[in-house]
C-alpha cells in the first residue's frame, strides 16, 4: 500500500523481494564401528580420508595377516565419492587407555619433567617407545603412533616449541604432524601450553548418555596429544622483563622422545569381511556398539543425515536388539536415515527378504547382495556388506545432484569401485527383492554394478516408502528446524511470523526450482495462532508440500505402421 503525505507530492517506496535464505548447516554421515586407533567412544568429525586415517588409522595386523575394518573402507568410499564430513564413533571391546610421553627433561634433572603429554588416541598401538637407532628412528615407531620433540627452548623468555612427529620418522627425515610454537608454562600468559595445545580428558558417561569432561580446563586443539601434569611458572618474567631465577630450570630442554604405557588391543581371533558372525564382528560383539548408538540419538550435539554400522546384520540374533535401537533412535531424531544390512555373506535372497519383512520404518533402508572390492589399504580383494558402499552413493548424489534425487540408477547408483556382486540378479530376483523393500544391487553388461532400487523399509505404500522422499523431508526439516529455533522466546507477533515466512518460502521455492517439490504452501497466520493459542505461549505453523516422484517404471510402446501412413505432429 502506498504511503501518502498530508500535502501533495510523490511517494517513493522500496519493496524488497530479494530475501536470501540462509544456507542450511552442512551435515554428513555418521559411522559407528571399530577402528585401528582413536579415542574410544568419543565421536569426532573428520573432513577427509587422510584426516580419518590420521585420527583412526587404516589397516591393522591381526594374527599373521593384514586387514581393514569395514569402518575404514566405508570412510574411504564415502570421501572418495564426494562426502565432506563424517562423524566417527569408535566402538571397542575391553579397556583402552592413552599413552604418556617418556620424560621430557628440563635443566633440573634429566629425569625431571615440568609437564607431560598424553595421546588422545587409545590402545597399545600408541606406544612408540623402543630402542633409538643411529638414524634417529624408534623401534616402536609406526605411521599410526607419534613421538614428541622440544625445539627452540629459551630460558630467557620461558618459551619453547612442541612438535608432534609421526612415530616412524627419522632425525634426517622428520614428519611433523603438528607444531605449537612459543608456548610456555606461565598460566597467566596467552601462550600457556595447556590453553594452546589443550588438556581436557573426556569420556562417555553411560548413565547420563553424554560425554563428560573428567579433567582439564582447556579444549584440545591438538588432534594427537593433550598436556597433563604441568608444573606452572606463574609470571615467569618479573616487572623488568627478566626471567625469575627460580623458574628458569623448569623450562624443558631441546630433545625428543616417545610414548608408552597405553593398554587395549584388537581382540585376538577377530573375524573380518565375509567371516563376521553374530558373536564376532571384527573382534566385537553387538553390545560394543550400543553406547555410541545411544549417544548419537542426541541430535542437539551430533548432526548427520545418514547412519552406517557396517558389521552389524539383522539376521544375527545377537545384533537385532542394537539394530532396533539404531532404527528407533533414527526415527526419534527425524533428521537422518539408517542404512542397515539384513544378512551376512552367506545369506540368501530369500533370507534377505525374510529379514526385511521384520522391519517397517521409513527411516531405514537396506540393500543386497554383498560386494567384492579392492581394500584401499591392503589392495586385497575382499567381500563387504552393501552398507559399506551405500554411504558413498548418498555422498555422490548429494554433491553432484541433491538429496531429493534418487540415489540409484545408472546416473547416480553406479558402483565403479566394486569388482563384482556376490549374486548376479535376474529381473525376477530384482522384482522379488524390490517388492519386499530390499533395494537390489544389479549387474548389467557394459554398465557394471548399479544400485537399482530406492525403497525405504516402510511397508505401507506412500511417498515415504522411497529414499529420495525421506531424504527430501530430512533436508527440509533440518533447514526449517534451524530457522524455527531462532523464534523460540521471540515475541508472538505478526512480525515474528513474517520473519519466519520470509526465510522459509524462498528456501522452499529454491527446492522447487531444483526439482525437489511440485508445489508447497506455508501457513503461519491468525487462523492457526488464535488468541487462545498465543495465551498458551505457542506458535503454530503448517507446511504443505508435494514432493516430486521418480520415474522407476518406464513403459515404451513401439507401434508398427503400414507403408504410407502419416504421423501426426
Amino acid at each position: 500500500m502506498a504511503n501518502f503525505s498530508a500535502s501533495p507530492g510523490v511517494s517513493l517506496n522500496e519493496i524488497d523481494n530479494t530475501f536470501i535464505s540462509p544456507i542450511p548447516v552442512k551435515v554428513g554421515a555418521a559411522i559407528v564401528g571399530p577402528t585401528v586407533k582413536g579415542p574410544v567412544e568419543i565421536p569426532i568429525v573428520v573432513t577427509s580420508y587422510s584426516d580419518y586415517k590420521n585420527r583412526f588409522g587404516g589397516s591393522l595386523i591381526s594374527g599373521s595377516d593384514t586387514y581393514s575394518y569395514l569402518t575404514s573402507i566405508a570412510a574411504y568410499n564415502y570421501f572418495n565419492n564426494g562426502g565432506e564430513t563424517l562423524l566417527v564413533a569408535r566402538a571397542a571391546s575391553g579397556s583402552f587407555t592413552a599413552a604418556t610421553s617418556t620424560t621430557i627433561p628440563n635443566s633440573i634433572s634429566a629425569t625431571s619433567s615440568s609437564f607431560a603429554l598424553e595421546t588422545i588416541s587409545e590402545g597399545i598401538i600408541m606406544n612408540s617407545s623402543g630402542t633409538l637407532s643411529a638414524d634417529g628412528s624408534l623401534a616402536g615407531g609406526t605411521d599410526d603412533n607419534v613421538r614428541w620433540e622440544i625445539t627452540n627452548s629459551n630460558t630467557g623468555s620461558g618459551t619453547f616449541n612442541v612438535l608432534v612427529r609421526q612415530g616412524n620418522d627419522r632425525t634426517n627425515k622428520k614428519v611433523v604432524l603438528e607444531s605449537f610454537t612459543n608456548v610456555n608454562l606461565d598460566p597467566n600468559s596467552p601462550r600457556y601450553i595447556a590453553s594452546v595445545i589443550g588438556d581436557q580428558v573426556v569420556s562417555y558417561n553411560s548413565t547420563e548418555n553424554q560425554i563428560d569432561i573428567t579433567a582439564g580446563s582447556f579444549p584440545n586443539n591438538s588432534r594427537y596429544v593433550r598436556v597433563k601434569n604441568i608444573t606452572p611458572t606463574p609470571n615467569y618474567l618479573d616487572n623488568s622483563g627478566t626471567a625469575v631465577t627460580a623458574y628458569t630450570a623448569s623450562i624443558p630442554v631441546n630433545g625428543s622422545g616417545s610414548f608408552s604405557g597405553a593398554t587395549g588391543d584388537v581382540a585376538p581371533g577377530a573375524n573380518f569381511y565375509e567371516n563376521i558372525n553374530s558373536t564376532n564382528t571384527q573382534g566385537l560383539v553387538s553390545d560394543n556398539y550400543t553406547n555410541m548408538i545411544n549417544l548419537l540419538s542426541n541430535k542437539d550435539d551430533y548432526s548427520f543425515n545418514v547412519l552406517l554400522t557396517p558389521g552389524l546384520v539383522n539376521s544375527a540374533a545377537t545384533h537385532t536388539s542394537v539394530i532396533s535401537s539404531a532404527i528407533t533412535n533414527t526415527q526419534l531424531r527425524g533428521d537422518s536415515i539408517y542404512v542397515v544390512d539384513m544378512v551376512g555373506y552367506d545369506g540368501t535372497l530369500a533370507e534377505a527378504v525374510t529379514q526385511a519383512q521384520t522391519r517397517d520404518n521409513s527411516y531405514a533402508a537396506t540393500y543386497w547382495p554383498w560386494l567384492q572390492i579392492q581394500d584401499p589399504e591392503t589392495a586385497k580383494r575382499v567381500w563387504v556388506p552393501a552398507s559399506t558402499m551405500i554411504g558413498g552413493v548418498y555422498a555422490h548424489t548429494d554433491k553432484s545432484f541433491a538429496p531429493w534425487f534418487a540415489p540409484a540408477g545408472i546416473n547416480r547408483g553406479g558402483l565403479g569401485s566394486v569388482i563384482r556382486a556376490k549374486n548376479k540378479l535376474s529381473q525376477a530376483n530384482r522384482d522379488e527383492l524390490y517388492s519386499n523393500n530390499v533395494n537390489p544391487i544389479a549387474t548389467f553388461p557394459r554398465k557394471g554394478i548399479v544400485v537399482f532400487g530406492q525403497k525405504t523399509l516402510q511397508k505401507a505404500a506412500s511417498a515415504l516408502d522411497r529414499v529420495n522422499v525421506r531424504r527430501l523431508l530430512i533436508e527440509l526439516k533440518t533447514f526449517i528446524g534451524q530457522t524455527a529455533d531462532n523464534l523460540v522466546f521471540e515475541q508472538n507477533t505478526i512480525t515474528t511470523r513474517n520473519s519466519f515466512l520470509a526465510q522459509v518460502n524462498p528456501y522452499l521455492e529454491s527446492i522447487k526450482q531444483k526439482q525437489g517439490l511440485y508445489a508447497f504452501k506455508v501457513v503461519m497466520d491468525d487462523t492457526l495462532n488464535t488468541p487462545d493459542v498465543i495465551d498458551r505461549n505457542q506458535l503454530i505453523g503448517q507446511i504443505y508440500i508435494q514432493p516430486t516422484r521418480t520415474a522407476e517404471f518406464i513403459n515404451l510402446d513401439f507401434i508398427l505402421q503400414p507403408t504410407g501412413a502419416e504421423f501426426s505432429a
